[in-house]
């Protein structure tokens, strides 16, 4: 299958200290650790979905879920572990990274370092050549450079292939420069890999900080608890599409900066505008059910976020088999749900997916936070 679903990065690992065979991994600190506080409370949801209704149990049973948290005013009201998993597990996020890289590239456009409308090649000559020379941030920022290139790991010989497995030996940068035209920039959205590590690079060359290094930055403004870790090749360039790995807790912690673009203590991390564009599609075939089938038709496409509706209002993170950290921004409630479902079928991948997604807004539609944090979006 051509054009695969939104993160797809092969073998899932989860658990410590190895998180994915081969490969190796550098450590971000957290250096101002704040806990979010637990107010345990009953959860009870129902999804409808794939021809029947189902309880929460059996749903996170049927989509092999390995955990589920859910915050609502901030707390913690429902926490789930799969046997031999807990609070301590780092959970590899695989394309949740590229939620975590759009929190990044959001800050550096907050900081001035760099513009949406910047040429990719301003930042990074090295792409003169490549498909790349004639497209822009917010190009690779919304997957619409119209590089030749398709997302399928089930192909050894593929680019996207041969991408991963610059991790932990190859030069994944070198790789890019292979890369050709195909359409023209912001006419066309193919899932791709190759535009996350892109726009990683320019992020660096902008703000002088790579990828680990920034991600510090943001792990101590949030206040996470636990150590991450992320995948990098030979020549230390970090996995930005798809090697970070955290606990259940932090990737909370990611969500809830996509609400309002500020930390549990209000100060601002992001624009305001930026936080309200990433959680929108910025092309009709962006929109919600207007992605290719075999991607989903749960959600569309923001930057690198994607939206769960046309307003804007529910926004995802979202991995390869079956790991979300989402957010209701009217409301600020937020769930991480990981999960580690087959992948070598993808009628299952593709069920497994959709059932999560409709789980998804049914788990957000249960919970009724005290106080809203915002106004509905748009």
């Amino acid at each position: 299958m051509a054009a695969d679903s939104g993160s797809r990065l092969g073998t899932l690992v989860f658990t410590d200290p190895q998180l994915q065979p081969g490969w190796s991994h550098v450590s971000a600190p957290a250096a101002q650790p704040r806990e979010l506080p637990s107010a345990p409370r009953e959860l009870a949801v129902e999804v409808v979905g794939a021809g029947r209704v189902r309880g929460l149990a059996e749903w996170l049973a049927e989509t092999s879920a390995t955990s589920l948290l859910v915050v609502v005013d901030g707390a913690v009201i429902h926490e789930w572990y799969a046997e031999g998993l807990g609070p301590e597990t780092r959970f590899l996020g695989a394309s949740m990274t590229k939620s975590v890289l759009a929190h990044l590239v959001g800050r550096a456009v907050r900081d001035g370092a760099l513009a949406l409308t910047d040429p990719v090649t301003a930042h990074v000559p090295e792409l003169g050549a490549t498909g790349y020379r004639v497209a822009t941030v917010v190009d690779v920022l919304t997957m619409t450079s119209g590089v030749d290139w398709v997302e399928d790991h089930r192909d050894a010989t593929s680019l996207a292939s041969r991408l991963l497995s610059a991790f932990p030996s190859g030069d994944s940068r070198a790789l890019l420069s292979e890369i050709g035209a195909g359409a023209a920039p912001g006419t066309r959205w193919s899932y791709n890999t190759a535009d996350s590590q892109v726009l990683d690079w320019i992020r660096e060359r902008a703000t002088g900080r790579n990828y680990v290094e920034d991600l510090e930055r943001l792990w101590g403004d949030l206040g996470c608890v636990d150590e991450s870790a992320v995948a990098v090749d030979g020549t230390g360039v970090a996995l930005a599409g798809g090697g970070l790995a955290a606990t259940a807790r932090d990737w909370a912690k990611v969500a809830l900066l996509a609400v309002a673009g500020t930390t549990d203590r209000g100060e601002p991390l992001l624009d305001p505008d930026w936080v309200h564009a990433a959680a929108r599609p910025p092309y009709p075939f962006l929109g919600v059910g207007r992605l290719p089938s075999s991607i989903t038709s749960f959600a569309g496409f923001g930057y690198h976020w994607w939206p769960m509706d046309a307003t804007g209002r529910r926004v995802t993170a979202d991995g390869s088999r079956g790991q979300f950290a989402c957010a209701d921004r009217s409301t600020g409630a937020v769930v991480v749900k990981t999960s580690l479902w087959p992948y070598d079928d993808p009628l299952v991948d593709r069920q497994a997916r959709d059932l999560s997604y409709l789980g998804l807004h049914a788990v957000l539609d249960a919970v009724t936070p005290s106080r809203p944090t915002q106004e509905e979006p748009g």
